[in-house]
């Protein structure tokens, strides 16, 4: 785990990009207009480049199994709301480690 890779600082710079994909993201998908798989397609890779840097510990629980189904069909609702739950559970997955990593 890289402990400078889940400073508050730098999970919140991660967290910024995601909030603005994730408004556009919610915005495609109401107005029903194809924009959403280029979108998300983005969202995986920042999502991807997050654990690449912070470290494996940061993936949630079946984090592998339900990225590979959210990159199955990236333009789907179900997968834009999943790919938005990896995303919260990974910011408290951090806060947590970070805490651990303050009391180790």
């Amino acid at each position: 785990m890289n402990i400078d890779a889940i400073a508050k600082e730098k999970i919140d710079e991660w967290f910024t990009e995601w909030t603005l994909l994730e408004t556009q993201i919610h915005a495609a998908h109401a107005a029903r207009n194809g924009e959403a798989k280029g979108l998300m397609e983005q969202a995986i890779m920042l999502f991807e480049r997050l654990v690449s840097e912070a470290g494996e510990e940061v993936m949630p629980l079946n984090g592998n199994e339900r990225m590979a189904f959210i990159k199955t069909k990236p333009g789907q609702y179900a997968c834009y709301r999943q790919l938005d739950e990896l995303f919260k559970e990974t910011k408290k997955r951090t806060a947590r480690l970070r805490l651990q990593a303050a009391k180790g």
